[in-house]
């Protein structure tokens, strides 16, 4: 698969909050190794945990929030979307592509983040 193809995407889930740690983890690993599969890359990936969510969805108020920054082909959206669809622990889930300036801004976040954490 060509790189020029490849866009950059942010793909921000909520899963349900009855879910066990392990369960969680889970889920995280199969959709990620599903966009790798699908000739994806993973850019970054960030598990929030438990959150509260702006309006109640089907009567629960918080949720296990996971961000994932990836790069893939257009075409492997339609078929993850397919897959979280079918996966009765995603309560929301949201694909948003990347322009330059959002990818870049994410990377400064995260080594700002980075270099914190190495000062603390």
């Amino acid at each position: 698969m060509a790189t020029e193809n490849l866009q950059s995407y942010e793909l921000m889930v909520i899963f349900t909050p009855v879910l066990a740690e392990d369960d969680f983890k889970a889920a995280q690993k199969k959709f990620a190794d599903f966009i790798k599969e699908n000739g994806g890359s993973i850019v970054h990936q960030d598990a929030w945990g438990l959150r509260s969510l702006a309006y109640p969805i089907a009567k629960k108020t918080t949720g296990l929030y996971w961000v994932i920054e990836y790069q893939a082909s257009t075409d492997v959206n339609a078929k993850l979307e397919v897959q979280m669809n079918r996966d009765e622990s995603i309560m929301r889930h949201m694909v948003t592509r990347l322009d330059k300036y959002a990818v870049a801004y994410n990377t400064r976040k995260r080594n700002k983040n980075t270099e914190v954490e190495a000062v603390s």
